[in-house]
């Protein structure tokens, strides 16, 4: 049965630079703003747990992984798919991605999905 398909859930929304979080519905048309600075909030998931607001290190991974175009997703977007999605939480594990993504030439989106940056696609 779709977890997802029978509700309309709201999604996390971060501002990087101000680094808060917001849950709000989907808007396809227009983005929505920050209401401290104005800006665009970035679409992070359903499943996405802001670090606190004074963590600059965990806030600078987040900010990694939503420039990549990733998203925090546990299930699949029907919600089917009981496999959690991997996203770096800490800076190392950001920077053995960075690292491998520059080593071998895989793009660096890919990598940031993987449990494992050593592990083939």
């Amino acid at each position: 049965m779709c977890r997802y398909a029978f509700a309309h859930y709201k999604l996390h929304y971060a501002c990087v630079s101000c680094r808060v979080s917001f849950k709000r519905h989907p808007d396809g048309t227009r983005g929505h703003t920050c209401p401290n600075c104005a800006g665009p909030l970035l679409c992070a998931g359903h499943d996405f747990a802001a670090p606190r607001r004074g963590d600059r290190k965990a806030w600078s991974v987040v900010t990694a992984v939503l420039n990549a175009g990733l998203r925090y997703e546990g299930f699949e977007p029907c919600g089917c798919g009981r496999e959690p999605k991997f996203r770096p939480r800490t800076r190392a594990q950001l920077r053995a991605r960075r690292r491998a993504a520059a080593r071998t030439g895989i793009p660096l989106a890919e990598l940031l999905g993987r449990r494992d940056p050593q592990e083939p696609g």
